[in-house]
């Protein structure tokens, strides 16, 4: 079994327990170290990211940044490279001692905590969040309250970058990590009252090619 599937079968044995998020924890530290062992650890920054950074320039000094699921930390270092101040959090432990050990002085604050039930010091408190491959990871009945939590992350004139992969609707949902639809994605930033800025699909340069969808969301209210 390679370290995708092994991370699928995971992922459903703690779905079908009533635990969808208990497989993280499990999976980082029965990789011991070793980063190959973690299917979406590149130990760069998402090249969808920096490509995206790249093409709008944003005056970052000052400006709070929040990184979803942050991993072994690439894309919240490479956030803070380019000034902004920036908290990065994981629902798994030993992914946030792993990010410390790798980035030992680091700026960015990491912190464990959950998407779903998050600190409410956060409330408001983000210029910039980027979400980045955790709602395809989600079941379906959870991505909607994710999706509220987001939202609640932003400052008043916060952007949330989202980048998922993405479907058509008559296209199967395949395995995880499960490809959105452009209907689900703008109805569930509708309900969580967020308004769409910018909307790209577009193929990466992934071998094979992924389509991803990526956009930029502000508050509505």
């Amino acid at each position: 079994m390679n370290d995708r599937a092994a991370a699928r079968a995971l992922a459903q044995k703690h779905i079908a327990d009533g635990d969808p998020l208990g497989w993280f924890e499990p999976l980082y530290a029965s990789a011991a170290g070793e980063p190959a062992a973690i299917p979406w650890a590149d130990l760069r920054p998402n090249p969808n990211l920096v490509s995206w950074l790249d093409a709008h320039p944003t005056p970052a000094a000052g400006l709070r940044a929040m990184k979803v699921g942050c991993g072994l930390g690439d894309d919240a270092e490479e956030l803070a490279r380019r000034g902004f101040d920036v908290t990065a959090f994981d629902v798994a432990p030993t992914a946030i001692r792993w990010c410390r050990r790798r980035f030992p002085q680091s700026p960015v604050r990491y912190q464990v905590a959950d998407l779903l039930d998050p600190p409410p010091e956060w409330a408001g408190a983000f210029d910039f969040v980027l979400e980045s491959y955790t709602l395809q990871v989600l079941p379906p009945a959870l991505r909607e309250r994710a999706m509220q939590s987001l939202a609640g992350f932003l400052a008043e004139s916060g952007r949330l970058l989202l980048i998922c992969r993405g479907r058509e609707p008559g296209e199967p949902e395949g395995q995880m990590p499960w490809p959105l639809t452009r209907r689900e994605l703008s109805g569930l930033a509708e309900r969580a009252r967020l308004v769409e800025r910018s909307y790209e699909d577009y193929r990466d340069s992934e071998n094979p090619p992924v389509r991803r969808f990526r956009c930029i969301y502000e508050r509505g209210d």
